[in-house]
């Protein structure tokens, strides 16, 4: 059966969701059939039906003990029939062990989308999802099913908007680090005496810098550290929260690439040198709200401290979230090493942790690695 066709794909678990008089489905030779409709003109009684529903009925179907059944009633069918059961092979193992040299061997993209009908490696991705003919629980048993490439994967067709969804690792400080510095040169200065509105004078008089009180330092640096603290809390939330929102994903092809786009494509595509930092425009995006939240809850010189203590830890947690997918490392990075990616080669919904896990020890979602 063609998925040209638009026959959606769906899973085991899609089909017992499906289990009354108002929507009642079955399976049979891997197709997916909605009954609902044929249940009042069953010649054996909607209850025989109702007694397999969400279920396979292909033995049920052969057994003289339960109805017998012309060829007829099977060419009936396909009438009823509303997709078929993706495959519901998996790569992630709970047996998992993440050895010190670990390098995944390459993904044949032909044979991994004849296979799983998915996503074609070969193709733009976004597109492929914005047509999706998956259920969202296929979506994400896929989606969690590491796929390696020694390339990435293109998630737009135009260069212009491919461009602004990679990274190399070391942008990420060549372009936050000068602005968390002067985040913090910023607030130093402003506990020290007032500074005109950054919209209306941006550059800093680092001439006064030499002047600064011994108290000033230390309130920049205690909200440097707070800094340090929220952004912890916020790797952990953001991560746990926000990029595995799979229970609450609505199901329809936009959330579905939208979640992609945000996180899906990592588990997908976990050792892509590429996108294993954040592009500087989705980083952009996603601290806006907070530090304007930071802005209304502290004053203008606790603010800046803070956020520059954020961003800093922020850039500490991409350079060491690169490391631990592709560089050889001391021995609490190696310890992490296994952990992140036992997160993804072994228990998706545990181990959100990145730089540490000490929140997921607070919030009981510890990994065993």
């Amino acid at each position: 059966m063609s998925t040209n066709k638009r026959i959606k794909i769906y899973t085991v678990e899609d089909v017992q969701t499906h289990q009354s008089p108002s929507s009642c489905w079955v399976t049979r030779g891997g197709k997916v059939y909605d009954v609902s409709a044929f249940l009042p003109d069953h010649p054996g009684g909607d209850d025989i039906i109702l007694k397999y529903a969400g279920q396979d009925i292909e033995e049920a179907m052969k057994d003289p003990g339960e109805h017998d059944h012309s060829d007829s009633a099977y060419d009936m069918m396909e009438e009823y029939i509303i997709g078929r059961l993706g495959n519901n092979a998996n790569i992630v193992d709970e047996n998992w062990e993440a050895p010190d040299d670990f390098h995944p061997e390459a993904t044949n993209s032909a044979e991994d989308y004849e296979k799983n009908q998915f996503l074609d490696l070969r193709k733009p991705l976004l597109r492929q999802l914005w047509e999706a003919n998956f259920s969202k629980s296929y979506y994400l048993q896929q989606v969690h099913q590491p796929r390696h490439l020694p390339y990435s994967a293109r998630l737009f067709g135009p260069d212009i908007l491919e461009i602004c969804t990679v990274a190399k690792w070391y942008v990420v400080p060549l372009i936050w680090g000068p602005i968390s510095t002067y985040l913090f040169l910023r607030s130093l200065l402003q506990f020290a005496g007032p500074l005109p509105a950054f919209t209306v004078k941006a550059a800093l008089p680092l001439s006064a810098l030499s002047s600064i009180p011994f108290d000033a330092f230390i309130k920049t640096l205690l909200c440097f550290f707070v800094g340090n603290i929220i952004w912890t809390i916020l790797e952990y939330t953001l991560h746990r929260f926000l990029f595995h929102i799979d229970e609450l994903l609505p199901d329809r092809p936009a959330f579905l690439m939208l979640h992609f786009f945000l996180h899906g494509i990592h588990h997908y595509m976990p050792m892509d040198r590429l996108r294993l930092v954040m592009p500087p425009f989705l980083f952009a995006a996603l601290q806006a709200p907070f530090t304007r939240l930071a802005h209304i809850i502290f004053p203008a010189a606790m603010a800046n401290g803070i956020i520059s203590g954020s961003f800093t830890f922020y850039i500490l947690y991409d350079c060491m979230h690169y490391a631990l997918h592709h560089t050889q490392l001391p021995a609490y990075m190696r310890a992490m090493k296994k952990y992140h990616l036992a997160h993804h080669y072994k228990n998706f919904e545990l181990g959100f942790g990145v730089t540490s896990k000490i929140w997921d020890m607070v919030f009981n979602t510890v990994l065993p690695v």
